[in-house]
């Protein structure tokens, strides 16, 4: 064969071949793929440092009559913990979206890039342990790779999602599962509920804080748990809890309850067996509350609160927290056998709301003395009454609350607002003990 038409012949085969392994690739460029490069350089690796001291010298083992002991014999030694997690670049200035429990204790926060070698040292700049988010500013020069947050109230179930994380430090893991539930109220511990998104992403320890994606490559939640007693059952913040909060976790480092203006009760067995439905009961309206505003009265039953099911006051105030003042937020309400929504825009809790709680909820009225926080009234058959205090009762622990003044009880019966049963340390003479109310 000629030498021309060998390769003539030779280079026509070739071109065959590239567009042969084009076309494969092409085939193999799912949308998966496709998100994942958009997603991917925002995605960042989080390492924590903690310093911890002890004053035994014998490490992994802690006591604190040990601890005192040894501390007047030898100086307090030293040594540094590390844990890692994942997080995600919000904006261009820096700003990262994680876990609280992922920085939870940190002295020193890092953050390493996936186009860049280098660590990066971090700021923590607010956090929200209720809903466990928590921001970061990464120390450096901008514009960083980000990915903008996305929506979560559009989402389907059955499509398919994406968890991006760090799983045991060994660079980013791709995971993909198909979403079961956009709103899953689940227990996160201390008789608390959060609301999340639930798939079989299989979120690894280490993922924590990383994105997930639809297939899109918008990011529609923050990767928090993975059910222990469950096997391929993952949790994930929507995203638009995250939105809703941002402001003032970045402005003041913290977030504010949004108030709706009742207080909610368990409805009775017999409303369950009746009805076949659940939901909280409205023992009383705030006046002059968005509740009041709206028409709400005591005996209504409300059922949802921003389309999630309800079953409990503590669900009910857990929903809540995830909505600062100014959010709007709908309401599903059985009134008699009627059923109806309204639509509220939230408020901040009034000044000295916790201390009317106090009195409607539980029957305590409470005053600052010379030896601390007392109880001043007990209204009769209250709560309080039934389990027997009395005024002049000292009320030295809310939870897991110290009490000093009558300022410290309304602010921790703000932040318990609905987590019932509801611990109080009652101190009566030279004994202490613990009450719960109302009584279980």
């Amino acid at each position: 064969m000629p030498a021309k038409k060998f390769l003539f012949l030779f280079l026509v085969l070739l071109c065959a071949a590239f567009q042969a392994a084009a076309l494969q690739a092409a085939e193999r460029r799912t949308p998966v793929v496709a998100a994942v490069e958009k997603a991917l350089p925002a995605v960042v690796n989080i390492r924590t440092e903690q310093i911890v001291k002890r004053s035994s010298p014998f490490f992994g083992f802690s006591d604190p009559l040990f601890d005192e002991f040894f501390r007047e014999f030898a100086p307090p030694r030293t040594y540094t913990t590390e844990s890692l997690g994942s997080g995600v670049i919000i904006d261009q200035q820096g700003y990262v979206l994680t876990n609280a429990h992922v920085i939870r204790k940190a002295s020193k926060i890092f953050v390493a890039l996936p186009d860049d070698t280098r660590e990066l040292q971090a700021n923590l700049v607010g956090v929200a342990d209720r809903v466990d988010l928590a921001v970061l500013r990464i120390e450096g020069e901008p514009p960083f790779p980000f990915l903008a947050p996305g929506r979560s109230d559009d989402l389907m179930a059955g499509e398919t999602v994406i968890a991006i994380g760090n799983p045991l430090g060994l660079g980013h893991s791709i995971t993909t599962g198909v979403l079961s539930g956009p709103r899953r109220q689940i227990p996160v511990g201390n008789g608390e509920y959060a609301t999340f998104l639930q798939s079989d992403a299989l979120i690894n320890p280490g993922n924590s804080g990383g994105p997930l994606l639809n297939l899109n490559g918008e990011l529609i939640g923050i990767n928090t748990a993975i059910a222990r007693q469950a096997q391929g059952i993952g949790f994930t913040i929507p995203i638009d809890t995250a939105r809703r909060l941002l402001a003032d976790l970045i402005a003041k480092g913290t977030t504010r309850a949004g108030f709706l203006g009742i207080i909610p009760v368990e409805v009775g067995d017999s409303f369950r067996r009746e009805r076949g439905r659940s939901g909280v009961l409205v023992l009383q309206v705030e006046p002059n509350s968005p509740a009041a505003a709206a028409g709400l009265r005591m005996g209504d039953v409300i059922q949802r609160l921003d389309g999630v099911p309800l079953s409990s006051p503590a669900e009910f105030f857990a929903t809540l927290d995830a909505y600062p003042p100014g959010s709007g937020i709908g309401v599903t309400v059985l009134r008699g056998n009627d059923s109806f929504q309204r639509q509220f825009v939230l408020t901040e809790i009034p000044a000295g709301y916790g201390l009317r709680y106090s009195r409607e909820r539980f029957g305590i009225v409470a005053g600052s003395g010379r030896e601390g926080l007392r109880i001043e009234e007990v209204a009769p058959g209250s709560p309080a009454a039934r389990a027997g205090l009395q005024p002049g009762d000292r009320i030295a622990k809310l939870g897991e609350i110290e009490l000093r003044s009558l300022d410290d009880y309304g602010q921790a019966m703000e932040k318990y607002l609905g987590r019932e049963p509801l611990g109080f340390v009652i101190v009566r003479g030279k004994r202490g003990y613990l009450v719960r109310l109302p009584a279980e």
